[in-house]
């Protein structure tokens, strides 16, 4: 027998979110809000820093207390803002990758834990707007261009995260010589992809850090096992998240090469983000409780 579900971790972008826009649909928000009162714990992680995604969440109208694993699993904070936990990149790890980085398109981008402009760093906005310009103009409060990038260390403050973004190709050539250079030790690295843009983003960790292990140690201090975790996603960066948890969820479009590792393991996969996967998968665990969902009897058996 399935072990109950008290935590269900999910992933924003692709996940949560539909493919074109930034409104959850009210069915997610809706089943969201269902699982909540049902005494499920609802968990965001998502590779966004929490000031990118905390304006998608909040409108839900979930609890202040909601956890919410960001920077792929560097930053674990409420989403009232309470601390938990947080991982930086060492200063001197974050100034030699500047020079190496630069070799694959100068769209390297530093991420720092502090509030306004200069939450993010980097050296172009014209090279970084060139590759992802819808990012760049929703983020334009926080950027601030330092020239070289390495002067962004002087003041000593270590980034939680670094990223350098490009094309499938580019940024799985980028891993393979990060993975075999000395660098390799230093550092984490999450690939996620978006192959029908030909855009992949290349996040750059402190060693040991993944939404995985961020839902790990979250887990470990409320005594919840990882039978009883549901964790729902839809890239690579999900995949120590989903491993982790006991109940692992891929959603239907989720990249070709991670939908045929759910296929292989036997994982769930959900029907799509622009289907209300996550409602639906939401509203199936809510129900196996005994209790009727608001988003469920509403679209009786559309499912």
């Amino acid at each position: 027998m399935p072990s109950a579900t008290k935590l269900i971790a999910i992933d924003i972008d692709g996940t949560l979110l539909p493919s074109t826009g930034t409104v959850i649909s009210a069915r997610n928000r809706r089943a969201l809000l269902d699982a909540e009162a049902a005494g499920i714990q609802i968990v965001i992680a998502t590779g966004r820093r929490q000031a990118y995604a905390t304006p998608l969440v909040e409108p839900v109208g979930l609890r202040a207390q909601t956890v919410m694993i960001t920077s792929n699993g560097t930053v674990t904070r409420t989403l009232g803002g309470e601390p938990i936990d947080r991982f930086f990149l060492p200063v001197e790890t974050a100034r030699e990758l500047c020079p190496v980085l630069r070799q694959f398109g100068g769209t390297t981008v530093f991420t720092f834990d502090r509030e306004g402009p200069g939450e993010l760093i980097l050296e172009s906005v014209v090279q970084l707007h060139a590759r992802i310009a819808a990012w760049v103009e929703a983020n334009r409060p926080w950027i601030t261009e330092i020239r070289p990038l390495e002067r962004a260390f002087d003041s000593g403050e270590p980034p939680v995260q670094g990223m350098v973004c490009g094309t499938v190709s580019a940024m799985r050539e980028a891993e393979a010589w990060l993975e075999s250079s000395p660098l390799s030790r230093k550092i984490e690295l999450h690939r996620t992809e978006y192959p029908l843009r030909d855009l992949a983003i290349l996040d750059i960790l402190p060693p040991g850090c993944s939404k995985g292990v961020a839902l790990c140690r979250l887990a470990e201090s409320q005594d919840i096992a990882a039978s009883e975790i549901m964790a729902i996603g839809d890239n690579f960066n999900d995949l120590e998240m989903l491993e982790f948890s006991g109940q692992p969820v891929v959603m239907a479009n989720a990249a070709p090469e991670l939908l045929q590792v759910a296929r292989v393991r036997g994982w769930q996969v959900a029907a799509s983000n622009d289907q209300d996967g996550v409602a639906r998968i939401l509203e199936s665990v809510v129900e196996s409780m005994g209790v009727q969902s608001v988003a469920s009897h509403e679209n009786g058996r559309a499912k």
